[in-house]
């Protein structure tokens, strides 16, 4: 069971949420309203079960936690931003198999605890990286860079963003490969 703890200010006491350091994880599956127009429903029903297979093997062998997920994406956390980056490039090259492009974006910060899910700004910017990224592309925020700094993976710089309702500038970059 989780402490809560109460912080005294000037205007009183106040309910300090729980906080955690993590890796967020967003996918999205590129032009999945028009694929699954074309395809119809149970066409696309069958790729989206293969797609969501695919999505918890790669959790299960990177140690990712899926949170929620949206029908054509999913939210997840890592304590890693390393493993979190090899999950998101194992799930954009494994959906190439099922012939479905997908875009990813990573970010690591302080989130809220809510129950079993995770909230606040750094979840925010995690999905507004991944809304940035190219088909088949894995994007993370420079927090997330920094932090695997000497891992041996590789980064493109994509220059600095604003993200949609999220304070700042944010420096972008293209996971380009691993060595």
């Amino acid at each position: 069971m989780r402490e809560t703890r109460t912080l005294a200010g000037a205007a009183g006491s106040a309910v300090a949420p729980d906080r955690v350091l993590a890796t967020v994880l967003f996918t999205d599956i590129v032009d999945s309203t028009d694929r699954a127009a074309r395809l119809g429903d149970r066409a696309w029903r069958d790729l989206l079960t293969g797609h969501d297979a695919l999505i918890r093997q790669r959790l299960s062998e990177f140690g990712g936690r899926a949170l929620d997920s949206a029908g054509d994406g999913v939210f997840a956390t890592f304590d890693g931003p390393a493993r979190a980056i090899q999950c998101a490039q194992a799930i954009v090259h494994g959906a190439k198999g099922f012939g479905l492009e997908l875009r990813a974006g990573l970010h690591t910060g302080e989130c809220e605890l809510h129950g079993d899910k995770l909230a606040g700004i750094a979840v925010h910017t995690g999905a507004r990286v991944a809304r940035l990224a190219a088909p088949a592309e894995v994007l993370v925020s420079q927090t997330v860079k920094d932090l695997v700094a000497g891992s041996g993976i590789e980064f493109d710089d994509r220059g600095v963003h604003e993200l949609k309702g999220v304070p700042g500038e944010w420096r972008l970059n293209r996971v380009a490969g691993s060595s």
